[in-house]
């Protein structure tokens, strides 16, 4: 199993950013109503928060979205 902590860690990001990228981890695992995803889904969704954040990004909101379209689900917030 990819521990994303420890991920997020090894992005060098400060105690505070790690808790922001794990919380938009957690919020896309919920909107993707996570039922035991492959750890492979898991994995992709860590690392498209890390590139999205690597760029400066720390909106938890907006990692999410990013990491939805990068699996190809539109958010919620667009779905309206």
């Amino acid at each position: 199993m990819t521990d994303v902590v420890a991920l997020f860690r090894e992005g060098s990001f400060d105690p505070e950013t790690v808790k922001t990228l794990c919380d938009a981890y957690d919020r896309v695992r919920k909107s993707l109503h996570d039922t035991g995803q492959p750890e492979v889904v898991n994995e992709v969704i860590a690392r498209r928060i890390l590139a999205v954040a690597s760029k400066g990004e720390r909106d938890p909101d907006r990692l999410c979205e990013a990491a939805l379209s990068g699996l190809g689900v539109e958010p919620r917030s667009r779905l309206g």
